[in-house]
């Protein structure tokens, strides 16, 4: 059986891993989408999909799932009636989809699919926006992520970019 995963992984973090964690329970492969891979240098979207790639990839080899995760960035084509058609014609087949989004689990049901939620570990604190704001102001956002996109985000120097970003005033 397959799944499919959906997120922007701006940057990956902690939750992401225990909900790939959790469909990993229930599938023989997970296909995991960068959403919105076009977005990047941007205080909502800091990391292009190459980055966000090579962390997941990267996270995926560390926790010993390489042969079961198939990492694909998909663009966003901003209208959602064809949104989820959009993603389907990217992967390959799948049999269930994984996630907590109300609006991706309604567009994925409409499409006949199967929709399970995960439980969500500690949202006010593994939250993308959050984590971004923390980099941005100089706290300790390295033990909500793993280890690999730690290492990514300093060797990109990932930080500067999220101040810059912040000084310069991008709010997009």
């Amino acid at each position: 059986m397959r799944g499919l995963f959906i997120g922007r992984f701006q940057p990956l973090h902690n939750g992401h891993i225990s909900i790939m964690e959790a469909a990993m329970k229930d599938v023989d492969e997970l296909v995991v989408v960068i959403g919105s891979a076009e977005s990047s240098h941007t205080l909502k979207d800091p990391f292009t999909a190459g980055e966000r790639m090579e962390m997941l990839l990267g996270t995926c080899r560390e926790l010993g799932w390489g042969e079961r995760v198939t990492v694909v960035p998909v663009r966003d084509v901003n209208r959602y009636s064809i949104w989820a058609d959009h993603v389907l014609s990217y992967i390959p087949g799948i049999d269930v989809v994984y996630s907590n989004n109300a609006l991706t689990a309604m567009l994925f049901r409409e499409k006949g699919f199967e929709v399970r939620s995960t439980p969500l570990v500690d949202r006010n604190v593994l939250s993308g926006v959050r984590i971004r704001r923390m980099m941005v102001e100089g706290e300790d956002w390295e033990v909500l992520v793993p280890p690999v996109v730690v290492r990514i985000i300093t060797e990109l120097d990932g930080v500067r970019r999220m101040k810059e970003l912040s000084e310069r005033g991008d709010r997009s």
